[in-house]
């Protein structure tokens, strides 16, 4: 049992950071407040004067000071959001390696979570699942007709591509896949079987998150 008292550290110790709300997070990186008021009560005042995480992240190093917020608890808050920007938006490099859909969510999401059409895109992958190329198939409506077998495999086998993963956008923000999602995906991975080519994944990225099709079980057996 915990302490309806406990502070965010003893909670933090206990139940893991993602117990944590965004108050208690801000409130462990100032540690202490000002003004006989305490760290978290510091860090509450800080969300509500700029709107949330995202405000703070935006404020200035002038708009931050404050009361118990002097320069080196400035110097802590942006670099934890600088951090948690960077994890949001980190790239696939030429040459890395794709070790799970959330690195392929990553890396596209900051381009698609704003795009009016569909995008499908192609992540072209060598025997070791390193990233050698992405290539845009196509824009507009995923449809069967649009996203032909023909028009996904031929960067792959031009440039002998061991396996690929599938990556395409639903600009309404849901990334629940679709009837059409799935029968592109089916034809697609048969088509890989023919081909030699392997179909890893089809990531479905949006702006509420993104659904791996083969982590969901929605990939032909």
């Amino acid at each position: 049992m915990h302490a309806a008292n406990d502070g965010p550290r003893e909670r933090l110790a206990a139940l893991g950071p993602e117990a944590l709300g965004d108050s208690e997070l801000v409130a462990l990186l100032l540690r202490t407040g000002g003004n006989d008021a305490d760290a978290l009560e510091t860090a509450r005042e800080l969300l509500v004067r700029h709107g949330g995480l995202s405000g703070l992240a935006r404020a200035s190093v002038r708009e931050l000071r404050g009361p118990g917020v002097g320069p080196v608890k400035i110097a802590s808050l942006r670099a934890a959001l600088e951090l948690g920007q960077r994890m949001a938006t980190r790239r696939i490099a030429q040459g890395d390696a794709i070790g799970d859909p959330a690195d392929v969510y990553h890396h596209f999401y900051p381009r698609l979570r704003h795009a009016l059409c569909e995008c499908f895109y192609i992540l072209l992958l060598d025997g070791r699942h390193r990233l050698s190329r992405e290539v845009l198939v196509s824009k507009g409506t995923l449809t069967a007709s649009l996203v032909h077998p023909r028009e996904v495999f031929r960067p792959a086998l031009r440039e002998a591509a061991a396996s690929i993963v599938l990556v395409h956008n639903h600009p309404s923000g849901d990334p629940t896949p679709s009837a059409e999602d799935l029968a592109v995906t089916e034809r697609l991975v048969r088509a890989g079987e023919i081909l030699g080519v392997g179909v890893l994944d089809h990531v479905v990225v949006a702006e509420q998150g993104y659904r791996s099709l083969r982590e969901i079980g929605a990939f032909p057996g």
